[in-house]
């Protein structure tokens, strides 16, 4: 007996996160004929994007928010549901899994996990501001070429920082390094550093946010001005309602995924950042299609919306 018959209120498909995966994936799930509901928390990492340059079909850009709601309203068109709470837990039933959502339960045999990442930012003054002018950046994959020849500050004294700093010198020759401490910058990292020609600040007391952008005011009374800041901080990946199913994850926390973006629990799949790849939006969009067709192909023909 399919789960559809066993309980007429499950859907086919839970999918958790609003962000462009689980969106494009409730379009795709619609589009098949299954019935799907979106649990929305509301807190994209793509809310944030003032202006997207590198979406495909956008060539005068378009604003993370305004994505969304696109990408929200495409869905819908479809016969996608929404429900707009964060999932608290999810838990394997007879017929499948189960969301919690506050009071509301939602039930089906199929659960795409789209929960994205949260950047990690560091305490700068006037974060919103910053990010909707263009002084502070998240991402140089997507908006490195809006840097162009401007003055740029990658904080952070990590490799990851470091790499981040040499891939940004594809736009700009001005690239510095920011630290609170010459005893933070370890040898190798100063090495990297001037091998590539990217500068290191390392006596910055105190970052102030100006008209132009940021400033960064050295111990010694010298202020030093900046365009852009890139934070290069990582982020915390949003896998943690897969752990209590038993998803394998990998040591930084992204959901392990094989072909067709199943993960290691059957009937579970993974799109998006919440997976090891490249953050970037069409990275997303063709996870979420090859996730969506797995799903529908998992399903079987007998129990499509009528």
């Amino acid at each position: 007996m399919s789960a559809r018959a066993k309980y007429p209120d499950a859907f086919d498909c839970i999918v958790v996160g609003a962000g462009p995966a689980g969106l494009l994936a409730a379009t795709y799930l619609g589009r098949y004929r299954r019935r799907v509901v979106v649990a929305d928390a509301g807190d994209s990492r793509a809310r944030r994007i003032p202006r997207i340059n590198n979406c495909p079909g956008f060539p005068d850009g378009i604003s993370g928010r305004d994505l969304l709601a696109r990408l929200r309203e495409q869905a819908a068109l479809y016969g996608a549901r929404f429900f707009d709470r964060a999932v608290e837990s999810i838990e394997r039933t007879e017929a499948g899994f189960a969301a919690d959502c506050g009071a509301a339960r939602l039930r089906a045999p199929r659960l795409l996990l789209a929960t994205g990442v949260v950047d990690l930012i560091p305490d700068l003054p006037e974060i919103d501001k910053n990010i909707d002018r263009g002084t502070l950046r998240l991402c140089p994959v997507c908006d490195g070429f809006e840097a162009v020849d401007k003055k740029i500050a990658v904080f952070g004294i990590s490799d990851h920082a470091l790499r981040e700093a040499v891939f940004l010198r594809t736009y700009s020759p001005n690239v510095t390094l920011l630290a609170n401490d010459p005893d933070q910058v370890p040898a190798h990292i100063r090495a990297g550093a001037g091998k590539a020609g990217i500068g290191i600040c390392d006596n910055a007391g105190d970052i102030q946010s100006g008209s132009g952008g940021y400033e960064a005011l050295l111990r010694d009374g010298e202020k030093r001005p900046f365009d852009v800041i890139y934070p290069a901080l990582g982020c915390n990946v949003r896998s943690e309602l897969a752990v209590a199913v038993g998803v394998q994850r990998d040591e930084a926390g992204h959901i392990l995924v094989g072909p067709h973006q199943r993960a290691s629990v059957d009937g579970i799949f993974a799109a998006g950042d919440v997976v090891h790849s490249l953050n970037q939006i069409a990275v997303a969009f063709g996870q979420a299609a090859t996730a969506a067709t797995a799903i529908h192909n998992s399903l079987g023909a007998e129990d499509v919306k009528e």
